[in-house]
């Protein structure tokens, strides 16, 4: 059967990202491009594929050239093969990002509940993908109740590990400024309430977690890292940001 060549790129760890367009030919046809390419790559380190999940079906001829399972996420898979002794592999994704917000007005703080923790903690969630910190803040804290905010600075680091799925889970908390303050819970199915609490009651609750009292004890006492102007990486084409 015939076959046509696989079309790729060079990258920066002296390997070569194979084209999922390529990717299109009959299974048999495919693999017999497969195998000529890498009979072709003696002088690169490793071989790189991101297959969508509509194109899963191709796994079995990579795993059976020697790629292996390299990350994914719910809509593709990146699959690797190395070609030499102990290259440079980038690490694969291994940690999460979250963020907590510390919204005071005058002598209260906002707080939610949830229906995995069910007890007063601060609004926040996970960081989504292209997502900056100052975003998650502000989105987690309007879906989980309602709330308008100005993230301000960044107050604590956490770092935990393991978490879910055996990944570490860093923790940002930041400090934000109420825009409004009439709760309006819309994540109906995670938040079982929101509500506006006094410090001095949750910080004398018994059901309270001390990690969460020592967050809002730093938040107080803490000016935290502030955003700073930041236009370096406009050329990247990316969202970032600097606190110092």
């Amino acid at each position: 059967m015939d076959y046509t060549a696989i079309t790729y790129r060079e990258d920066k760890y002296g390997g070569i990202i194979i084209d999922e367009a390529t990717v299109v030919q009959p299974i048999d046809a495919f693999e017999k491009s497969l195998v000529k390419m890498i009979s072709n790559q003696a002088d690169k380190k490793l071989l790189w594929i991101t297959l969508p999940i509509s194109k899963s079906h191709y796994i079995p001829v990579f795993t059976k050239h020697e790629f292996t399972f390299y990350d994914c996420n719910e809509k593709t898979i990146i699959l690797l093969r190395k070609l030499a002794h102990n290259p440079v592999i980038p690490t694969p994704t291994n940690h999460t990002i979250g963020v907590g917000a510390f919204v005071r007005d005058g002598d209260s703080i906002l707080v939610v509940k949830d229906r995995v923790y069910r007890k007063y903690k601060l609004p926040g969630g996970y960081v989504d993908n292209a997502e900056n910190i100052s975003q998650a803040v502000t989105r987690e804290v309007s879906e989980e109740t309602g709330i308008d905010v100005q993230p301000e600075s960044v107050v604590s680091i956490g770092h935990f590990s393991p978490c879910q799925f055996n990944a570490s889970n860093i923790y940002f908390v930041c400090k934000a400024v109420p825009l409004s303050t009439t709760i309006n819970i819309t994540d109906s199915r995670e938040i079982l309430e929101a509500r506006w609490i006094s410090i001095d009651e949750y910080m004398n609750a018994e059901d309270i977690h001390p990690y969460n009292k020592l967050i809002v004890k730093v938040a107080m006492e803490n000016r935290g890292m502030k955003p700073e102007p930041c236009d370096f990486f406009t050329s990247l084409n990316s969202q970032h940001e600097f606190f110092s």
